[in-house]
Order: structure tokens, then sequence, then C-alpha cells
């Protein structure tokens, strides 16, 4: 049986794309085999270029599978392989390079490249792509959670993204095909899906009289999901429609990840980001106010070209009223090719790992201040595996709708099943909780 390794870099939407890939394969009788672990006829590598260090630990993967099995035919694909094929295919052992696009040929380049050792670039143009690319992922899931592609692509062209030119502009997956497979991922025992993508929230952009609210009340009929979760979304999508559908739908978890980037005008403006603080801060109240508890995670980046220590300041009284539940913080790295890279009175670095350090903590101060609120509340939990002992011996651990992470006593058997867990001890990313009882027994979903 031939054999196939891959390996994944950057976001999740990576990662469900190797899922998409990896079911090619297997429809053609190949074995998965560990990357690190075991030598493979063809290595699959799925690239990142969100940053230069994406692009340099990229190479340095594709690499290590030339080494790993000289003979083997080395597949590289992703954003990296998008923007620069060129340089891809300058790697000795490289095979063939595929974009962010025409995966669904990848096993025909496969085959050609078995009987004709030449390598092969087919990456296209992805502006001109307008369709979003197919592919079956029937049983891709984390355990519990089964994350579900329903968009492709942004529009945004931010001044540090590289993004909109290794994605290509933004595209929507067909609403019966999502709803199709909703229902396959039901069937297979999932009780939670996450609706991603590269602008999730775009979805529905260049759909005619069918938009990212319609999707999720579709979502809303299919029998047996009790949670639909969106992975990340941009505040200025949230419309009345979609604050209609958190304010009536009994499926929506209370839980949006809603970058803010920038706490200060100046810098939003410079990003060019398509709202003011004061239009994301009144966005923030109307979802509370359609969902109360909600919980509100964002993206940071810390020290943009040009933001001053006034600016900064701002940016945290800003973030601090706010009240996130938590904040993931980057410090800003120059993209090559990208405006922000060009711009003027870059920050030093030192600088802005003090920004970055202030931030954590109070990221961790407001996670805290979050689960104290949930004090001897019973959440519903989906236990996922306790893996390599994480939580403590006997121990297990899920999500609430509302994206607290609660561990509890308990065993293996109840993963995958829907609990009812007491909050008894609040933490900055692991709260401890007591199981009071067990909703429904359900099948646990099939693995990867």
């Amino acid at each position: 049986m031939p054999s196939v390794a891959f390996y994944t870099l950057g976001c999740k939407v990576n990662f469900y794309d190797t899922e998409a890939i990896w079911q090619l394969f297997k429809n053609e009788g190949y074995d998965q085999v560990d990357f690190e672990e075991q030598t493979a006829d063809v290595y699959v590598i799925n690239t990142c270029t969100v940053t230069n260090t994406g692009d340099k630990k990229s190479r340095q993967i594709i690499r290590r599978a030339v080494r790993r099995n000289p003979d083997a035919v080395i597949a590289v694909t992703g954003c990296y392989a998008q923007t620069s094929p060129a340089e891809i295919l300058d790697i000795e052992g490289v095979d063939l390079v595929v974009g962010t696009q025409d995966r669904d040929k990848l096993m025909d380049h496969i085959r050609t490249l078995q009987s004709e050792r030449q390598p092969i670039n087919a990456v296209r143009n992805i502006m001109k792509t307008r369709e979003f690319e197919e592919l079956d992922v029937p049983d891709f899931a984390n355990h519990t959670r089964a994350f579900l592609k329903i968009q492709e692509g942004c529009n945004n062209f931010c001044t540090f993204c590289i993004i909109p030119w290794s994605r290509g502009l933004s595209r929507s997956r067909a609403a019966s095909s999502v709803i199709a497979q909703a229902h396959q991922l039901v069937a297979a025992g999932y009780k939670e899906i996450v609706l991603t993508g590269i602008h999730t929230g775009g979805y529905g952009d260049d759909l005619e009289d069918y938009d990212l609210a319609d999707l999720l009340w579709d979502l809303d009929r299919v029998e047996g999901l009790e949670r639909i979760r969106i992975s990340s979304i941009e505040a200025s999508q949230i419309d009345e429609k979609v604050l209609d559908v958190l304010n009536r739908s009994s499926k929506m978890c209370r839980h949006f990840h809603i970058p803010l980037q920038a706490g200060d005008d100046n810098v939003l403006k410079r990003m060019r980001r398509k709202y003011t603080v004061a239009e994301y801060a009144e966005k923030i109240r109307r979802i509370r106010q359609s969902m109360p508890d909600v919980a509100i995670t964002t993206d940071v980046i810390v020290g943009f070209p040009g933001e001053t220590e006034e600016m900064f300041q701002n940016g945290y009284e800003m973030m601090k009223s706010i009240g996130f539940s938590e904040m993931h913080v980057f410090p800003y790295s120059k993209r090559t090719g990208t405006p922000a890279a060009r711009m003027e009175d870059q920050v030093d670095e030192e600088v802005k790992n003090d920004r970055v350090h202030q931030l954590i903590d109070l990221s961790e101060q407001m996670q805290l201040s979050y689960a104290e609120k949930f004090v001897g509340h019973v959440l519903d939990i989906i236990p996922e595996n306790n893996d390599k002992g994480l939580y403590g011996e006997g121990m297990i651990a899920g999500y609430s709708d509302n994206y607290l992470q609660i561990a509890f006593e308990g065993s293996e058997d109840l993963v995958g099943k829907l609990c009812r867990v007491k909050l008894t001890e609040p933490g900055v990313n692991t709260s401890k909780g007591q199981l009071v009882r067990v909703l429904e027994q359900t099948p646990t979903p099939l693995a990867q």
C-alpha cells in the first residue's frame, strides 16, 4: 500500500485543507504515516506565509521531507506555495507546487510524477478564481467539535496582511453543500460545528439574496446539531440579521472571536481596518444585549508602525473597558510585500515586547474575571480526550458554549457526551468543575 505523510503549518483553515487533501489520498488507497517517524512515498507540506518566519519555517520543513526520503514525491501546497512557487521549486528535491486552489487535481499530478519525474508548477493566478473549491471532508473533526469550511479568501487588504494575495478574493461555499456536510457530521455523532474560513463573516458577500444569517438559520434547523460556533467574524459583519439570530437561536454558542487588532483610531486607519474604536465598542454592546454573558475573544497586533506610547495606552484602556474574555496578542512582524513593511516609524523590538507583556497580563486578568462570573453555575460541557494526562489523573476537560475550558473528574467514556458540570474553581486557561449529570448518551465521534 502506498504511503503519504503530511506536515501542516499555520492556521486552522490550513489544517482543515490538509484533512481534505488526505481524503483524496485515502480514496486512492494510500496509508497515512507519521511525518517524523516513518518513511513515506509521498510528502505533502501545507505551507504558511502570513509572516516572513512562516516562509522560513516552510522551507525548513520542505528540506526535512526531502532528507527523510530523497526518492519520495515532494508536494508543496498552501499560502507560501501560492505566493512563491518559483522560490519553492528552487529547493532541490521538490517535485510539485500547488497553491491554494486546484487541490482536487493533486492526485493526477502525483500519478504523472510517478511515471515521469519532471517538476510541476501547478500554481495559477488566485485573483482570477471566483468559485469555492469543493473538497470532501466527511469525517474531519477534533473529537467533539467538527470544523466546517464555508468560505475562502478575503477582500479587506489590510496593510499588514498578505492573505488576499495567497488566498484570493472572498468566495462562499454553496449553502446546499454546507448543509449536506452538516447533516453528515451530525450523523457521525458530532454535536458542535465550528464554521470556519479565511474571512468567515464574509460568507454570502458574493451570493445573491443569501447571507451568513440565512445560513445560520438553515443550520439551526439541522436536527441533532446542538451547537453552532463561528470561528472568527469581523465586527462590521455582525449586522441586524445576525444579531437577530443571536437573540433567537438556541444553538448559537455564546462566544465570538472578533478581531480588534488595535484600540486606537490612528493605528486602525494605518492598518486600513473598516471600523473605528467607537463603532467596534458599540457592536460589542449590541452583541451583549442580544446574548447576555457572551464571551468575546479577540486578536491584537502590538507595535504596528507609528504606534506611539499614547496610542498604545489608548488601546490598553479601550481593551480593559471592553472586558474581553481572552486576547490573542501578537507583536507586529514585517511581511515583505505589504504596505506596512514599507512604512516609516517602525517600533523598536524591545518596546514591542514590553507592550506585548502588558497586554498578555491584561488578558489573563480579564480571562480570570470572566471565569469568576460563572462560579457555581452549571454549564453544558462536551468533554474531549485528556491528552497525555494534561489535566491530571482521572480528569477530562471540554468547552462550554461560552468557551470556558473546564476540567473535571470523569472517565474517558464521557468523551463526546453532553455533560452538565458545575464550575467550582475559576482559572486563567482552564477552570475546574464537578460533574452534575450526563444529559444524554451519545456515540463518540470518529477520530482521525
